[in-house]
């Protein structure tokens, strides 16, 4: 049985990561985003069960008791957390899955999973980035002011990523996103699975 490749895909906010990451779904084949569960508010637009599991902080203290994460954080004032069951459903069943996390849960799935492979992704400069969470429309100027913040602080963990794409021009940043992914799906030891019968009646 063919299993699927983990990767964490990491950003500050406003980078561009969720657009990417759609995109990315639409485009490739046998892969699979992790819905996250988080304590925050939905924001317009948001589908449950699509973009978040929107639960309440007593629900997520629940899980956290059964040990149902692969990782967990707090991010602003919210909790968010992957659970382990449909990730590893999804890896079982021979697809690639996605986790949208931060540098947090980075970590812990590294120390988890030491075969996943992590990208991070960064804006073309400071200022292309405050002008995407200012062109959201959904946050005031102090709430702005401190994504950045935090932004920066995001940013101080890339060189713990195996692969760092910028999103400048967008359609550049997906064509290196599938190339990652692509060259992963290249490798002997997966392609050695997926060729068996071609391999068997070449060498027979």
């Amino acid at each position: 049985m063919n299993i699927g490749k983990l990767y964490i895909i990491a950003a500050p906010s406003g980078a561009g990561k969720t657009s990417l990451v759609k995109q990315l779904l639409a485009e490739v084949a046998d892969l699979a985003v992790s819905v996250s569960h988080t304590t925050r508010r939905m924001r317009p637009g948001e589908t449950e069960g699509q973009d978040y599991y929107f639960v309440s902080v007593a629900d997520f203290e629940i899980m956290l008791a059964q040990q149902a994460f692969l990782e967990h954080a707090q991010v602003f004032d919210n909790f968010y957390g992957t659970a382990q069951q449909t990730v590893e459903a999804n890896l079982n069943n021979g697809l690639d899955v996605i986790l949208e996390i931060d540098w947090q849960g980075a970590q812990q799935i590294k120390k988890l999973l030491p075969d996943s492979m992590s990208i991070f992704i960064l804006p073309p400069s400071t200022a292309v980035l405050q002008e995407r969470l200012r062109n959201r429309g959904q946050d005031d100027e102090a709430t702005i002011e401190r994504r950045m913040r935090d932004a920066v602080a995001e940013m101080r963990h890339y060189d713990e990523f195996d692969y760092l794409v910028v999103n400048d021009v967008f359609g550049q940043a997906l064509m290196e996103l599938k190339s990652i992914l692509i060259s992963h799906r290249l490798t002997r030891a997966r392609q050695k699975l997926s060729l068996q019968p071609l391999l068997s009646s070449l060498l027979s």
